[in-house]
């Protein structure tokens, strides 16, 4: 075994003692000490403040100034050496102070015995190595700590632009006007968001190396969930002219349990680089379970024809920043992180990847995940073909009539939207229950009432259960049918006893939309098709018609990011006005505290967000209060603060309708 280097700063004016204790030292046979020995208390003083040695042993008596002095002092100027205090005499008062003072022990030079002695610098060594490793632990934090503001304060450097690249590309791409240079525009907009794609991908990776990143595993319906993905995926194949196929080699699991959002991002990114890296031919999605005693395993593997991976570099591409394009083409760019950010989420939901190529032939990715099932799990044979899920419609009849369709979240409302004009239906939109209101008055005052109103249960300002109250109250006697995704017993019988016609369960089937629609019109007294409303929403509208009339206090110091969340407020039919610091903030709030909404960017020159949404609350306390960050904020931060929720930026159009709904 080898020895030990101890460096010991011998302090002591007796060269016998001197001699005495380096003879103990010596006799620890499993450590080597250097020793450095002075007789003074100033020299050292010297020594001990620049903390280079192990253990100081510290005689009492040192002529003008004594041992316990000489201990007190080079503790106030920041000594951490281990002392252990030397005296000739018993004196337990003298022994307490020592101790008081910060020794970690004290001998007596007339009682010293070897065992003694080696007990007390093994004692001493060992508090050594606990504060070595404490200050390592605490450097360790400060440097994590230090990389987590830099990543925070670099979204948001980064975020903040873009909010504004993306906003302002968004309504240009919107404006009539700017038809001529749609294409332009779109590039734009698919660079931006590419661009933050990237950026996410990063802070992934950073959240994955701190620990930090987690899932969130829910219930989610295999079969929409695949049939989604490879809807999006085949618009890219079909775009370079290649197929995409998906097949099944077993029976599937009709419900899994996991985090659908990152498993999402796991088969796009694969999916997305066999197409990216294939120019003719095919890319090939298997899908199949395999089923053992330990575990069940949910398998998925994306084979391309494309230009295939030099095998030297097979070992190395999931490791971050590794890029195959540098080496295989250079057609293509990328941070070279998606197989690295896949391949450590896969760890977290207790999967692999695994990947097999051969150069100018092709490549095939597999890998698995827990899929969160049991015994008790249904399975059944599953076909992801793009014909199983499109609605046989051709054959569903033409109707007659003008619709309300009532929904608080935009992609619900046209997306049923789209399905009544396919109907031929007359189609207008309100995105509250206080809205449908005041639309099926509006229209029954202009003697052109809607034949038939689609209404959401939840929804903010007025949910569907007290708008139909309100409504047949006012002897309006319009058919209204539920839209809900509540479907269990005895939810249906309470919309009726409310006063609904019908109730259509979420997700919509657009076969069974069409014959509740077509049974309701049927009831009603046959009339002539009625004049198409005057004022049918388009998509713009439809943008402009939320939120009307909310007070929006925007505090945000970068002046475009600022301009173009406010347009994107005021498109939304928000009264919005902006404070560029704090002081500004203040002053607005000394004269005006009616603000419904305030959303504070969480940088700001003159004080920090958060703690500004702690004041705000007690000031304006019926306001909801959003931070707008270029970081993840927890929820434990917002409700400590008084913050109601938070924003990521870039802040977009759909982000905010979201938002605004939901609060």
């Amino acid at each position: 075994m080898s020895k030990q280097i101890t460096r010991i700063l011998l302090v002591e004016d007796d060269e016998d003692d001197y001699i005495l204790t380096c003879d103990y030292l010596e006799q620890m046979k499993n450590h080597h000490f250097d020793i450095d020995w002075v007789d003074n208390s100033s020299e050292a003083l010297a020594l001990l403040k620049k903390n280079n040695h192990d253990i100081c042993l510290l005689d009492y008596q040192l002529g003008g100034l004594n041992g316990l002095s000489v201990l007190k002092q080079s503790n106030e100027e920041g000594c951490t050496v281990p002392i252990i205090m030397l005296t000739g005499q018993v004196d337990t008062e003298l022994d307490n102070n020592a101790l008081d003072a910060g020794a970690v022990d004290y001998l007596v030079k007339s009682d010293l015995n070897r065992a003694r002695f080696n007990r007390a610098i093994r004692y001493a060594l060992a508090r050594k190595d606990i504060e070595n490793e404490r200050l390592e632990r605490i450097k360790a934090e400060t440097k994590n700590r230090s990389k987590d503001r830099f990543l925070a304060h670099l979204s948001h450097e980064l975020r903040t632009p873009l909010t504004s690249i993306l906003g302002y590309t968004e309504l240009l791409l919107n404006d009539e006007n700017n038809k001529v240079i749609q294409p332009e525009l779109a590039t734009i907009l698919n660079n931006g968001k590419h661009l933050l794609g990237l950026l996410n991908n990063v802070l992934d990776l950073s959240k994955i190396a701190a620990g930090k990143f987690e899932l969130n595993r829910s219930p989610i319906s295999f079969d929409s969930f695949i049939a989604d993905v490879y809807t999006l995926m085949s618009m890219s194949a079909k775009d370079k002219g290649i197929d995409l196929d998906i097949s099944t080699k077993s029976v599937l699991p009709v419900e899994i349990n996991t985090d659908s959002l990152r498993l999402r991002q796991i088969l796009i990114n694969i999916i997305h680089n066999a197409i990216k890296f294939t120019n003719q031919g095919s890319v090939k999605i298997d899908i199949w379970l395999e089923e053992a005693r330990e575990n069940t395993r949910l398998y998925f593997s994306v084979t391309d024809t494309g230009v295939g991976i030099p095998e030297n570099l097979l070992s190395t591409i999931f490791k971050p920043f590794e890029q195959v394009q540098d080496i295989v083409s250079r057609n293509e760019e990328g941070t070279g992180l998606g197989l690295s950010i896949c391949s450590e989420i896969l760890k977290y939901m207790n999967g692999n990847i695994s990947v097999e190529s051969t150069l100018a032939v092709g490549s095939k990715f597999t890998f698995y995940i827990d899929p969160g099932i049991n015994t008790t799990s249904v399975r059944k044979k599953l076909s992801f073909k793009r014909s199983d899920y499109q609605s046989n419609t051709k054959s569903l009849s033409k109707l007659s009539g003008n619709i309300l369709i009532v929904d608080d979240i935009n992609d619900v409302r046209r997306l049923i939207g789209y399905a009544c004009q396919s109907f031929d239906l007359n189609v207008d939109y309100a995105n509250n229950g206080q809205q449908a209101i005041t639309k099926i008055v509006s229209a029954q005052n202009i003697k052109s009432p809607y034949d038939l109103v689609l209404m959401d249960i939840h929804m903010p300002v007025l949910d569907g259960k007290r708008a139909i109250a309100q409504l047949r109250e006012m002897g309006i006697n319009t058919p209204i049918v539920a839209i809900t995704a509540a479907t269990m017993r005895g939810v249906r019988k309470e919309l009726y006893d409310l006063g609904f016609n019908d109730v259509i369960p979420k997700p919509i089937d657009k076969y069974e939309l069409h014959q509740k629609i077509k049974q309701q019109l049927s009831s009603l007294t046959q009339k002539p098709k009625t004049n198409k409303i005057t004022n049918t929403t388009t998509e713009h509208n439809d943008i402009d018609d939320e939120n009307t009339n909310q007070r929006v206090l925007l505090i945000e110091d970068d002046a475009d990011s600022a301009e173009i969340t406010a347009l994107l407020l005021g498109r939304m039919g928000n009264q919005v006005k902006i404070a560029y610091n704090i002081k500004q903030a203040n002053e607005i709030l000394k004269t005006d505290i009616n603000w419904q909404y305030i959303l504070i960017d969480m940088n700001l020159p003159d004080g920090n967000g958060l703690k500004l949404s702690s004041t705000l609350k007690t000031q304006v306390p019926n306001a909801i209060i959003t931070i707008v960050s270029g970081n993840d904020i927890s929820q434990q931060e917002l409700s400590q603060y008084g913050a109601d929720n938070a924003l990521l930026k870039p802040v977009n159009l759909a982000m905010l309708q979201q938002h605004f709904n939901e609060s």
